[in-house]
């Protein structure tokens, strides 16, 4: 028991502390960047419904939001996927991303609007992934509102 504790404290230290922040002060992009990736999956899995359309969405968004390769967005997607099965909450992401300026945390949940809709068709599920991450980063509910409308307009339906 106390091996895997202290196996945990050390994974906890060298990952950073809570937030997406290491220890110096410096944003932990790469752990960020993983958990955008993880809560676009999240989205796209709520309706547990594999849409190729979605897939493709996620991969596009991730190109545009984190400007990296599509075969790094590629990459980046399949560690969110196993992130995301192994993960019990929304929570575990949302506090990685608390360092996020408003104007990034808009577009986040913008992106997860635009996966929701690529199917054509929002499921309650989906809706309610993006509301409770839109809190738990807290975002404005005007904002909330102000993407959904963003997403549906540059989804092409």
């Amino acid at each position: 028991m106390f091996t895997q504790l202290r196996t945990l404290f050390r994974k906890v230290m060298l990952e950073g502390s809570e937030g997406g922040v290491l220890q110096d002060g410096a944003a932990d992009t790469p752990a960020m960047n993983l958990a955008m990736a993880s809560l676009l999956c999240e989205v796209a899995n709520a309706d547990h419904d594999i849409d190729p359309r979605e897939e493709s969405a996620k991969i596009h968004l991730l190109v545009l939001l984190l400007n990296i390769s599509e075969n790094e967005a590629k990459e980046l997607l399949a560690k969110a996927v196993t992130q995301s099965k192994q993960s019990v909450s929304l929570f575990e992401f949302t506090t990685k991303l608390r360092a996020l300026r408003p104007e990034e945390r808009f577009q986040l949940i913008e992106a997860m609007w635009q996966v929701a809709y690529a199917d054509g068709i929002v499921k309650p599920m989906e809706e309610a992934v993006i509301r409770q991450v839109s809190d738990l980063i807290y975002l404005d509910h005007s904002e909330f509102i102000r993407a959904k409308i963003s997403a549906k307009t540059s989804v092409k339906l």
